[in-house]
């Protein structure tokens, strides 16, 4: 009998070592593929999964109803690269040193792309990347330079860079097809799949200027905030009213006259920018958009608007043209999940949704980011795997950016590094989270005074129910808020002694994260 088994041990032993998958059955089944899908400054509410008032993204939200839906996604610093660089280190700004958009990205430091690269995946990084050092830890990059163009947009790929005709959101998809359609079979991949729109200054693709001009948007209740007890709020510069006609509006010269906008920053070449910006368009782009865009410059010059006149304008002009680029953001995700479905690679691939942050569409009569309000705190975000996520999941777990590295590490069978300081989602998509999960986040913006806007640098908490945050550098000023009572941040209850505990408790849990993420 002994005889009978250990030959039967042998026979199992050898076949298991003589096994090899065949074409038709990759190695990749056993890991799963990792599309990260990442726009640039999406607010959640224009995303119809969180929001359907402003705009239908059925595309996206397919990724939500077929995988889970995050209520309360929050990023770690608002603002373009630093919040880039916390996604693929998996650790804060002040960590990872990226603190703002000046500063440039140490690409020599682990970032989840390297590890899953040495654990056997094909990795590349298409559209935009906006780090200001040359990618690591990819097998494959097609990036843009800096924020990228809308049309015309040049890419550097190795050594090379070129100048790619057509729409900055389809060209973007086509090369992160083309990568897919190319890539090397018998391995995982993980594609960061990454779009410039809807970046500021909002070019739309010239066949969707005609959506959104079937009446005005609506205008949010803030929208003429005073900014009463909040002096740092009221310092910025990043008001609707104060945009710039030319780029932001996409006015011509001889229709303005003057640029009365500061933009952000009065400094900039703003009307050289926009010029080189029109002119780059070729010829059928051009009548395109002179076609939709005459009669809108034609109309601003006769209205000759004043005043909240002219302030309400500038927001349906930038929200129309932002929603556009949407659109296309959208569309494209379709044409992607498409793709998928027809080449058998929808279930075993994770599909992350979401932004570098959000974005203010009016609300407090701002655009722009930034600040710990949450119009810019939060960003969307949605994870589909079929394998392990349940269709139209729902959490309303408090997660960050910081979060996603650990999380990629993890399906993908790979340790996850004890210095990152997110924490693995897995458990939480999968419905198997047993742990005690965060009940506070932590934040810190730092782009002051250098750079746009002019926002002061800050820090803060929030609870599922409490903000508490601190300006400071030039100012030394807190605000608290009653997320509950006030979702619209317009009380700052900071030494009112109603909620002298509460404040007492928020300042205890700030020096608890301070200290646990080694940010003192």
């Amino acid at each position: 009998m002994k005889n009978r088994h250990f030959a039967i041990v042998v026979v199992m032993a050898t076949l298991m070592l003589s096994y090899k998958p065949s074409k038709d059955e990759p190695v990749q089944q056993t890991r799963p593929n990792i599309i990260f899908i990442m726009s640039d400054d999406h607010a959640q509410r224009a995303i119809s999964a969180y929001d359907g008032k402003l705009i239908q993204t059925p595309n996206i939200d397919r990724i939500a109803k077929e995988g889970m839906l995050f209520r309360n996604s929050f990023v770690t610093n608002s603002i373009c690269a630093p919040s880039r660089a916390t996604m693929l280190t998996g650790k804060f700004s002040h960590i990872n040193g990226k603190k703002d958009n000046i500063d440039v990205f140490d690409g020599s430091q682990m970032t989840f792309p390297k590890l899953l690269q040495k654990a056997g995946y094909e990795t590349a990084v298409i559209g935009k990347w906006h780090l200001k050092s040359a990618p690591q830890g990819f097998n494959y990059h097609d990036i843009l330079i800096g924020q990228g163009e809308y049309y015309q947009p040049r890419f550097v790929s190795g050594k090379d860079t070129s100048i790619v005709e057509g729409y900055v959101t389809d060209i973007i998809t086509d090369k992160a097809i083309q990568f897919v359609a190319n890539r090397d079979t018998e391995k995982p991949f993980c594609m960061l799949y990454h779009h410039k729109a809807p970046h500021r200054n909002w070019m739309p693709n010239t066949k969707d200027l005609e959506y959104f001009n079937d009446g005005d948007l609506p205008i949010p209740d803030t929208f003429f905030d005073s900014y009463e007890n909040r002096p740092a709020a009221e310092a910025a510069d990043m008001r609707v009213a104060n945009m710039y006609l030319s780029m932001d509006m996409k006015l011509h010269k001889q229709i303005y006259g003057t640029e009365t906008g500061t933009g952000g920053n009065k400094k900039y070449n703003v009307e050289g920018a926009w010029e080189a910006s029109y002119n780059s368009l070729t010829p059928k782009q051009k009548k395109a958009w002179d076609a939709h865009y005459d009669t809108i410059n034609t109309n601003y010059k006769n209205a000759q608007l004043t005043g909240d006149k002219l302030t309400k304008w500038k927001l349906q002009r930038y929200l129309k043209d932002y929603l556009r680029c949407i659109k296309s953001v959208d569309d494209n995700v379709g044409r992607l999940l498409k793709y998928l479905d027809d080449n058998n690679l929808t279930e075993n691939t994770i599909i992350v949704y979401t932004s570098d942050q959000g974005f203010y569409l009016g609300e407090h009569g701002w655009y722009d980011k930034r600040f710990m309000y949450e119009e810019s705190l939060r960003t969307p975000l949605m994870i589909r795997y079929p394998k392990e996520i349940s269709a139209n999941s729902v959490t309303e777990k408090l997660v960050q950016n910081v979060d996603y590295a650990p999380t990629f590490l993890d399906f993908a069978g790979v340790e996850i590094p004890k210095d990152m300081q997110g924490t693995s989602l897995r458990g939480l998509l999968t419905g198997k989270e047993t742990g005690h999960w965060r009940n506070s986040i932590y934040y810190h913006y730092y782009e002051y005074p250098i750079g746009w806007h002019f926002v002061k640098k800050h820090y803060g908490v929030r609870t599922d129910r409490y903000k508490l945050i601190h300006f400071y550098d030039d100012i030394d000023t807190w605000e608290l808020y009653d997320l509950k009572s006030d979702p619209k941040e317009l009380n700052n209850l900071y030494g009112v002694s109603k909620y002298n505990a509460i404040q007492e408790d928020l300042h205890r849990q700030l020096t608890d994260l301070r200290d646990k993420y080694g940010d003192i």
